[in-house]
Formats: structure tokens, C-alpha cells, sequence
């Protein structure tokens, strides 16, 4: 295999896998761990993928990715965000019922899923386009309304759905992460998600560090005994204080 077949063999595998690490790629296409890591330089360099510690993930180009603002928000801290991602990924078994809600970091999960047979009900349209030519995945979308800007189902509807949902274990985000618990810019964000929650037998959130100490226009939930919270750096005092006295669980990725 000569060096430009090799590479893009490796660009083809991780247009269809999302991500892989470094081990996954020599072994399949042959050739070094240093090999392999100039070749993902090349595609580094050409903007088809972003080079992670030990391996690299796909960089979104297509239409649905550029429509939504928080797409674009997810190449803010991307570093912590694969972490998390990863780690929280991990977390999902096979023949599991997994909520998704419409973050960028949760959106970032979901990319790392498409392999597992899951069944998965989201209020994110990214999601679920993500989601739509995968046949491992069965995908459920809510109603609602659409608010366009972040690409996400909300409303009565989307509420109702969920309200009506069992699910093994849901997958969130939030703006911002204190004593008080987690926080969200949107009202309506906040209903649905707690309309999540309340359907979930356990909840993930999956916050980066640029998220502590900081407040948003609602305050989504306190901490709870259901709850993970996953993150790349260890919070305050106070933070953890709080989460451990609730009985939650803080968890630090990478």
C-alpha cells in the first residue's frame, strides 16, 4: 500500500467510524503508529479531520452541520469536549434507551455511538439526521416546535413526548455549573430537559470546564443522587461539596 492509499483509506475509515485512535489505524492499514500519525497530519492539514491525543475525529463540512449555531460552538475547547464525549460514550450499552438532548458536547456523544445498537429519542434535529442513515441506531425524534437557531424540538409537544418516555439513561448538557447545580440559558431548554430527566433512570451531564461557576437564566435542577456529572477538570470545592452531598457522582474525563 502505497503512503497516498494508505491515507486515504484512513480519511474513508474515519468518514464512516467518526473517530479513530492511532492502534485501530495501523493495525487495519498497516504501516507505524508514526506512519500513521504523519498521514493524519496530511488529512490534519487538508480539514478533514481535528488530531486528538491518541487518534482523531471527523471534521464536520456538511450542509446540516453548518446550519446550527451550536455546531459551530462545538470547535470552542474541542479537546475537553472529546474527552468528556468519549468517556461518557463508554457509558452506553448495547440494547440501551438513551436520551440525547441537543447540546454540543452531547452531540459530539452521539457521533460516538453510531456503532452501538441502541434505541435513541432525542429533540435535536442534528442528532437525528446524524442518526438517520444508521442502522444499528433506532431513532425516535419528539414533537414541538423548532427553535432554528440551535436546531432543537421544544414546546408542549416536545415535553409532552417525553413525559410519556422510559429511558435507561439520559444524556445532557447545560450552560453553566455551581452549588446550586446546573444551569440553562432557555426556559424552554429547561423544561424539556427536566421533563428528560424526569423520564431517565439516570442522568449524565456532560459539562467542560468553561462551564463552573457559572450562572444562566435558569436554574435546570439541583443536584441528585441519579446523577453523573462528567467533566475534564476537578470544580471548586463548593461544586464538588455540593454534588457529593447530594449523592451524585463527579467523574473526570481523560
Amino acid at each position: 500500500m502505497t503512503s497516498k492509499q494508505r491515507t486515504d483509506s484512513i480519511a474513508r475509515f474515519i468518514r464512516e467510524h467518526n473517530y479513530a485512535d492511532l492502534h485501530t489505524l495501523a493495525a487495519r492499514f498497516g504501516g507505524s503508529l508514526s506512519t500513521v500519525r504523519r498521514a493524519l497530519d496530511q488529512l490534519e492539514e487538508r480539514g478533514v479531520v481535528r488530531r486528538h491525543h491518541g487518534g482523531a475525529s471527523l471534521v464536520e463540512t456538511d450542509v446540516v452541520a453548518q446550519e446550527y449555531d451550536f455546531i459551530a460552538r462545538d470547535q470552542r475547547h474541542p479537546d475537553e469536549k472529546f474527552a468528556i464525549a468519549s468517556f461518557v460514550a463508554a457509558q452506553v450499552q448495547p440494547g440501551m434507551t438513551v436520551i440525547l438532548d441537543g447540546g454540543s458536547t452531547t452531540y459530539a456523544v452521539a457521533r460516538l455511538l453510531a456503532d452501538k445498537r441502541l434505541q435513541v429519542i432525542t429533540n435535536s434535529l442534528p442528532i437525528a439526521s446524524l442518526f438517520s442513515e444508521v442502522g444499528s441506531v433506532e431513532t425516535i425524534v419528539t414533537g414541538g416546535s423548532i427553535y432554528s437557531r440551535l436546531g432543537v424540538l421544544l414546546g408542549p409537544m416536545c415535553e409532552e413526548s417525553f413525559g410519556q418516555i422510559h429511558a435507561d439513561l439520559a444524556i445532557l448538557g447545560g450552560a453553566g455549573i455551581t452549588e446550586n447545580g446546573i444551569w440553562n440559558h432557555n426556559a424552554l431548554i429547561v423544561a424539556a430537559q427536566r421533563k428528560m430527566i424526569g423520564a431517565a433512570e439516570r442522568t449524565l451531564f456532560a459539562l467542560d470546564n468553561s462551564k463552573f461557576g457559572r450562572k444562566a437564566l435558569s436554574l435546570t435542577t439541583p443536584f441528585d443522587a441519579r446523577f453523573t456529572i462528567v467533566t475534564d477538570t476537578r470544580p471548586t470545592p463548593a461544586v464538588a461539596r455540593a454534588i457529593n452531598a447530594a449523592g451524585a457522582k463527579l467523574t473526570l474525563a481523560g
